[in-house]
């Protein structure tokens, strides 16, 4: 397996605010539900206030003069405090946590919508488990953040200056002593910030390179048991999962250090507020209750400030996940539509290739000798109702013309036109439905027969079911335990590869393109289903332009022209009869393969990679 790709690149430290602010847009939407929960979260820093205060009056009052029953007042305040700030704390919490949800919720739709509006390469570079990994855990830090963080972080700051107010009031002096610890807790707080961080993001990226590593060895199962690779790859995700737990374990340690030594601050203050504050007692400065309600006091002091270093470590973890979405919603398309498009009133499936030249490397290709070139100056054009096919070599071009048509990449130099309009200057999804491709690997979705054919496209039942006996899909379909009803598991698992390529079929004709376009449709067939296909073929292309690629010869004996590439140049074009007869490259193809038919079926899957290079 190879070795995994770098992750995203990490966003400077500078970018920390930005980040935080283009967080908060998402509070937008629900203003009124935060605005509320920030109402109850300054009642609860007021109700964190009352406790100690009573308590200084009880001891001050009642319990100094002997009054029983001015103690059972102030209890039954004490309680009904209580009361109060449970009801108040429910529903704060109540509030943050739906609306969390409803953030949650908007960010997974809108990342979801961004990458189907992705251009093919970016696929191409990015393991699917890693992107995984920005929908979902990615997405739950950034929750943590909004449930527990940026509106409660208020509450604490409120209750931290109440409590100072408070204390300040009470006795200044011995609030500066309890103050005088708070620059220590900056110092600790500072070395864990810079070390929480970089950990978080090691962790992250670790726990996107276990997702892509599952993805691609869970998909390709049967290939890791074929060629016993399953001691490797255990190894090889030993390595990964070890280095993610290390990643973990960093983190850990930053952990470990600081909230002891948050405890030992707060135990420190505690420690000057008896020593000082005792004293004052003795000397009559101070009153016993000031004393135990600064003791109280303080303990609540360390309370809010603690948990704002718990919530600066949901910020933190919430700023390594929202730089790496960030990016990926900053990752503009490369292919997208103009802000003007060409429309076209009625497609009626002209395609043209006006010297096109390109490279999977983009821009960085100038020179024409450059090895990079996929394709080299090709030009052809296939009218309204005409069949072009393409035959040669693995790695001569042919799926990369596809690809043009199709829009999935732009070409460097040259155009590729539908009906004599550039295809960068048509919409990309309206181009895209007067196409059907037909591609040798089908891959169904989730749902039942009917709707894999529809795709989601209002497209009724005799269509469907008439799209199915065109390509002879219907008496298979009707064999299944509820017909077109029945449910196709994970990538049709439970299908052959030519019922699959049947389905392919008939997806392509139930949605009526203009141009089809047919990626080794039939190289997994049988002889059998082939014959009935070509029988199909003829009725349903006329009136169609196709485009072909095959390497079964037999297959494109009666398209209108045949085009023979080779490293990435159309080398030879015309019809069977025409090409055999210049005795070329296509001569000696076809001469292999028949060949091969004669030695054996299994034979001529080879014949067409025995095009010279």
């Amino acid at each position: 397996m190879s070795e995994p790709q770098d992750d995203d690149p990490i966003a400077p430290a500078h970018y920390d605010w930005t980040l935080f602010v283009r967080l908060l847009r998402y509070l937008r939407p629900h203003k009124a539900m935060v605005a509320a929960a920030f109402l109850l979260i300054l009642a609860m820093a007021a109700l964190d206030l009352v406790g100690p205060y009573l308590t200084k009056v009880a001891i001050d009052g009642p319990i100094a003069r002997g009054d029983g029953e001015g103690l059972l007042t102030i209890a039954g305040l004490f309680l009904a405090t209580l009361l109060v700030a449970y009801g108040v704390r429910f529903a704060q919490t109540y509030l943050m946590q739906m609306t969390g949800q409803k953030i949650m919720l908007d960010m997974r739709r809108e990342i979801f919508s961004h990458l189907q509006k992705l251009h093919v390469a970016y696929f191409d570079k990015n393991p699917v488990g890693r992107l995984m990994t920005r929908v979902t855990t990615d997405v739950d830090a950034v929750n943590e953040l909004f449930t527990s963080g940026v509106v409660t972080v208020f509450g604490d700051l409120f209750t931290l200056f109440g409590i100072m107010g408070v204390m300040l009031a009470l006795d200044w002096r011995l609030a500066l002593v309890t103050f005088s610890v708070i620059p220590l807790f900056f110092l600790v707080t500072n070395w864990f910030r810079k070390g929480a961080r970089q950990s978080f993001r090691e962790t992250r990226r670790w726990v996107a390179r276990i997702n892509a590593f599952l993805q691609e060895n869970l998909t390709g199962m049967s290939v890791v048991q074929l060629f016993r690779r399953e001691a490797r790859n255990e190894a090889a995700f030993a390595t990964i999962n070890r280095n993610h737990a290390d990643a973990n374990m960093t983190a850990i340690f930053y952990y470990a250090v600081f909230y002891p030594a948050i405890e030992l601050l707060a135990a420190l203050a505690i420690g000057l507020i008896l020593l000082y504050g005792g004293s004052g007692v003795l000397r009559g400065a101070i009153t016993l209750g000031a004393l135990v309600a600064f003791i109280q006091y303080s303990e609540r002091f360390w309370r809010p400030i603690s948990d704002l270093s718990e919530k600066f470590n949901i910020v933190q973890a919430a700023m390594a996940s929202s730089e790496r979405i960030f990016l990926l919603l900053d990752t503009a398309p490369a292919v997208t539509a103009r802000p003007e498009p060409t429309r076209l009133a009625e497609v009626s499936g002209r395609v043209a290739f006006e010297g096109v030249w390109f490279s999977y490397a983009g821009d960085k290709v100038s020179a024409d000798d450059d090895p990079q070139w996929v394709l080299r100056d090709i030009a052809f054009s296939a009218p309204p109702g005409r069949s072009v096919a393409l035959v040669g070599a693995t790695g001569a071009g042919k799926t990369s013309i596809i690809s043009l048509l199709t829009r999935f990449y732009d070409v460097q130099r040259g155009r590729v036109t539908l009906d004599g309009v550039d295809v960068r200057d048509l919409d990309p999804a309206t181009m895209r439905r007067a196409l059907a491709l037909v591609l040798q690997d089908v891959y169904l979705f989730s749902g039942t027969i009917a709707s894999n054919i529809r795709l989601g496209s209002d497209i009724s039942e005799e269509r469907v079911r008439a799209a199915a006996r065109a390509v002879h899909a219907h008496r298979f379909i009707e064999a299944l335990p509820q017909g077109y009803e029945t449910e196709v598991r994970e990538r049709g698992s439970t299908l052959s590869v030519g019922q699959k390529q049947l389905l392919s079929f008939a997806r392509a004709l139930a949605h009526d393109p203009r141009v089809l376009i047919l990626d080794e449709a039939t190289s997994s067939v049988d002889t059998e289903t082939e014959q009935l296909i070509q029988d199909a073929l003829r009725t349903l292309l006329r009136g169609r332009t196709a485009i072909v690629i095959a390497h079964r010869l037999s297959t494109i004996q009666n398209v209108d022209e045949i085009l023979v590439m080779h490293k990435g140049r159309i080398r030879e074009r015309g019809t069977h009869a025409e090409l055999l007869a210049v005795r070329g490259l296509y001569w000696r193809l076809y001469q292999l393969q028949y060949k091969d038919q004669e030695m054996g079926a299994g034979a001529g899957l080879v014949s067409a990679s025995g095009l010279p290079g």
